[in-house]
């Protein structure tokens, strides 16, 4: 029975890939013809990733969809000729139920990702540090580096560190430079930064959680991404680079109680930050797509600026982008740190004042550490759900904040965009913290899904793309999520809920976004809304909704942070002013999980001060 329903739903899904795909292959489709199995082996593998408690679901509804055409026309989705195929995909589209239209949403993203990726490469190299266990007994150490290749039955160190993004890396390195002996644990695996294309569908299989596939569940959903490999999210974003605004830091300590938490005290973290990942403006011009942003906001008297990036720049103007594991890691190797890729941590306890871990390598072999000292740095999602899954609650996983932001596709009369494009720089700045603008990732797979709630503009799309750029705004919410560990689920479940002065908010963010960009000389714009209008010019604004409709707006974030607090008011705060967990000994947290609030910018900055000022704390240096 079970080979049944899983063959029934290779045939579903294929039928779906195929239908999807074809649809993008008429007039002006060269370059997209089928057949579609690599669309379709795309999808299979995308499903085996998402998270665990929607799987089954998924499956279900799959199996679901593919059966209703005996209703309709006495056959099964995938055995239909091609025009009923594609009126059931259509009816699905817009009909009024959520569930429908995210079902076949789902799978029509998949399909265009993978369709218009064709050609950015369709192998993926061999991970270097992620051999297979290789059997039992002592520690294996890879002989090149103090990377573990397999952790045996037990391990037992000073300290270990859970996590290695920007937090778990900035504390594991000045930890075993002061001499500390530090096993540094990830649960993805280590890869170079240049192991694939950035931003590419290659990276959401590499180097991100569950593919990329991971969303906060409400009324409106939010999709959002976490980075789950050695380096964490700083291998996978754009490098774009804030220090905490001054009246955030100050909200945080009369708010909060947080001790010590101001411009002057941070300034020493930022600069050492700043030096060791290389901030700096561009060295040349801005890309055009970045330019035009700038534009429109300076017609308009707005404040926009370039913002820094984490480069390291040659001469000649060539930049390489920087990261975790292009700075801080192998600083840390070097200084003797062990490091354990590919090990998930499950649940810790603490007995007779040592900590013990529960962790399990390469998804099949279980182990232990004890350590006298945890830090965890597994960010805003991760944190929260293994203290939870170890039966730590007290604020933990209660006040999860984001970052919300909405994306508008701009066609302009002349070319913006290239394939050697890159990330745009500059940010609009004049209604924050409330909101502010930006320019995203523009390559033709993101400009595809960009226009997906647009019937035809994706012809547009493959006739036109050099004329066109995506472009976001993102609010500063009131909304508070929860993060939660599932009984019988390895993955967490998040939920997120925007409020009514939220929605608001990002109708008023999408306005004057479209307003900017009109501004700059756009003469379409396509925002990211179900049944949302096409706009061909500034008297076309006012058909934007004044709240966003909730269930229609296409939301995501890549902005994760609030989940465990710090600061002295133990009513609200999870951690103390130095990411110590209220309560517990040798205990701390170390990432975006202890911003008191959403601090309206690109949070890592404020990540990596933070950290560091706590690390050195920790030495008795601070």
């Amino acid at each position: 029975m079970r080979r049944l329903i899983q063959s029934g739903y290779h045939d579903a899904v294929s039928a779906l890939a195929y239908s999807l795909a074809g649809a993008q292959s008429g007039a002006g489709g060269a370059g997209l013809p089928p057949p579609y199995n690599d669309v379709t082996a795309f999808i299979l593998r995308q499903q085996a990733r998402m998270p665990d408690y929607l799987r089954g679901p998924m499956l279900a509804a799959t199996l679901g969809f593919d059966c209703l055409g005996l209703a309709r026309t006495g056959h099964r989705f995938h055995t239909q000729p091609a025009v009923p195929r594609q009126r059931q995909i259509d009816s699905w589209k817009n009909a009024n139920f959520g569930f429908a239209r995210d079902l076949v949403r789902y799978y029509e993203s998949l399909a265009l990702l993978a369709l218009y990726s064709r050609g950015t490469g369709s192998t993926l190299p061999r991970l270097a540090t992620a051999s297979a266990p290789t059997g039992g007994g002592a520690a294996q150490l890879d002989a090149a580096s103090n990377v573990l290749s397999d952790p045996g039955t037990d391990l037992r160190c000073e300290i270990v560190v859970v996590g290695s993004g920007p937090g778990g890396a900035i504390t594991a390195c000045l930890l075993a430079e002061a001499g500390r002996e530090v096993l540094l644990i990830e649960e993805g695996p280590f890869l170079p930064l240049n192991s694939c294309p950035p931003f590419s569908h290659l990276e959401m299989e590499q180097k991100y959680r569950n593919g990329g596939q991971t969303v906060a569940l409400g009324r409106t959903k939010v999709a959002y991404v976490e980075g789950c490999c050695v380096g964490g999210g700083s291998e996978i974003n754009s490098g774009l680079y804030h220090r905490t605004p001054p009246g955030v830091l100050e909200q945080w300590r009369k708010e909060f109680q947080v001790a010590d938490l101001d411009e002057a005290s941070l300034r020493p973290h930022f600069e050492a930050c700043e030096r060791e990942v290389s901030v700096s403006p561009l060295p040349g011009p801005a890309p055009a797509a970045s330019l035009k942003l700038h534009e429109g906001a300076v017609r308009l008297g707005w404040k926009s600026l370039e913002v820094p990036r984490w480069f390291r720049y040659a001469e000649g103007g060539a930049g390489t982008r920087q990261s975790m594991t292009e700075t801080y890691i192998p600083r840390f190797l070097q200084a003797g740190g062990r490091l354990l890729p590919r090990a998930r941590v499950e649940r810790l306890r603490q007995e007779g004042g040592v900590w013990q871990l529960r962790a399990i390598h390469a998804g099949v072999r279980p182990f232990g550490i004890r350590a006298q000292t945890v830090f965890l740095c597994a960010g805003a999602v991760q944190t929260p759900a293994l203290l939870r899954r170890s039966g730590i609650t007290r604020n933990i996983g209660d006040a999860l904040q984001l970052h919300p932001t909405v994306k508008v596709v701009a066609r302009f009369p002349e070319t913006v965009n290239s394939a050697a494009m890159g990330v745009p720089i500059h940010q609009v700045k004049e209604f924050a913290p409330e909101f502010s603008f930006g320019c995203s990732i523009s390559s033709p797979a993101y400009l595809a899904l960009g226009v997906i709630d647009h019937p035809g503009a994706s012809d547009e799309v493959r006739q036109s793309w050099t004329r066109m750029a995506n472009y976001y705004a993102m609010i500063t919410a009131e909304a508070r999520g929860t993060v939660r560990s599932l009984p019988g689920f390895r993955d967490a479940l998040v939920r997120y809920a925007l409020t009514g002065n939220d929605r608001r908010r990002l109708a008023d963010g999408l306005h004057k976004l479209a307003e900017a960009l009109f501004a700059a000389g756009a003469d379409a714009l396509f925002p990211s809304l179900t049944r949302g209008p096409r706009l061909a010019s500034p008297d076309d604004l006012r058909r934007l909704p004044a709240a966003l409709p909730e269930g229609l707006a296409n939301l995501m974030t890549i902005h994760l942070f609030s989940s465990c607090p710090m600061g002295e008011d133990r009513a609200r705060c999870a951690a103390d002013s130095y990411g110590r967990l209220h309560g517990s000994n040798h205990l701390l947290i170390a990432d975006a999980s202890l911003l008191c609030t959403a601090p309206g910018v690109n949070p890592q900055g404020s990540i990596m001060a933070i950290v560091r000022r706590n690390a050195l704390r920790f030495l008795g240096r601070g």
